[in-house]
């Protein structure tokens, strides 16, 4: 990439070793890239990171070579809640990462966690919320305790970072919290799991002054197409119709859709493309998510030729 656009990632994953379970099934770091999860093995990293350690170090390495100026980590349950390694990352490198807290939501008493986190000076705080709907009960997003933590973080400025079941299922219990929390910062992840049906319910949420949408994952979502994405693109078309432009920002879900291409790939589909202009996407691969997550001092990377070029 020889023109320099500021590109952030907004959602990415880092973790030292995956030791978990979710719904009861056991997801666990294998070897050479491979993971137990949740009763098969999958590829969970690219075969060539072969003790399991998805650190910041590699990910710094891949966004440098692919000139993305930071990255957003957020956290899933199916990776265990990784605070501590987290909390290292974003000391020892706050210019390139702004990392999420997350608390387990399924069992009583987060929120005296959420406040621990917090109070430690996390900025923002992750929920996978789809989790949250579990085979044999389900903890809604407007419960008293949750509602008492989105409240805390409102008043101390704190980023909700959230994944929703697909379609509209958890969308009325978004637009309560909206509604009791109109200054609580909220970046939906997944582009509302776009492939989906009623996904544009959703995008719909980013209406709201204080709702950005963020497309971590949309090349796992359009996978069977593959590369250049095309659908994926059209689908972003679709939500600037509903939202518009300065309401969306790239993702790449970093590092569990490597596996199946590179981590520039994740985001050059959308430079090559003649569905959207210069200015759309500048301000979606890097301009809106610079201003929502307070990115004010980006560091610029070169443009490194490859050997095949």
């Amino acid at each position: 990439m020889d023109r320099q656009i500021t590109i952030i990632d907004a959602h990415a994953h880092l973790w030292l070793w995956q030791d978990t379970e979710v719904n009861g099934l056991k997801i666990q770091t294998l070897d050479n890239g491979k993971s137990l999860f949740m009763g098969e093995v999958r590829q969970m990293l690219p075969p060539f990171i072969i003790d399991g350690r998805n650190t910041a170090e590699i990910f710094l390495s891949n966004m440098d070579y692919a000139q993305v100026s930071a990255a957003v980590i957020t956290q899933e349950y199916i990776d265990g809640l990784q605070n501590d390694y987290l909390w290292e990352v974003e000391q020892k490198y706050p210019d390139r990462f702004l990392c999420c807290g997350m608390v387990d939501a399924r069992q009583p008493g987060y929120l005296e966690h959420a406040e621990a986190l917090i109070n430690q000076g996390f900025k923002a705080i992750k929920l996978p919320a789809e989790r949250l709907i579990m085979k044999d009960r389900r903890v809604f997003l407007t419960c008293d305790e949750m509602m008492r933590m989105f409240r805390l973080m409102e008043k101390n400025g704190v980023l909700f970072s959230v994944d929703l079941a697909s379609g509209a299922e958890q969308v009325p219990e978004m637009e309560e919290i909206i509604a009791e929390c109109p200054d609580l910062r909220i970046a939906v992840g997944h582009f509302g799991l776009v492939t989906r049906p009623g996904w544009q319910q959703q995008i719909r949420l980013a209406r709201h002054p204080n709702v950005m949408i963020e497309s971590g994952g949309i090349t796992w979502l359009f996978n069977d197409e593959f590369y250049p994405f095309t659908g994926a693109v059209w689908a972003i078309r679709e939500a600037i119709s509903l939202v518009g432009i300065e309401k969306l920002m790239w993702g790449s879900d970093y590092p569990r859709t490597i596996a199946a291409i590179t981590y520039r790939m994740s985001y050059d589909f959308i430079l090559k493309s003649n569905l959207l202009t210069e200015e759309e996407k500048t301000l979606f691969l890097g301009g809106n998510a610079c201003k929502f997550y307070g990115f004010d001092n980006p560091v610029r990377l070169p443009y490194i030729k490859n050997m095949s070029e």
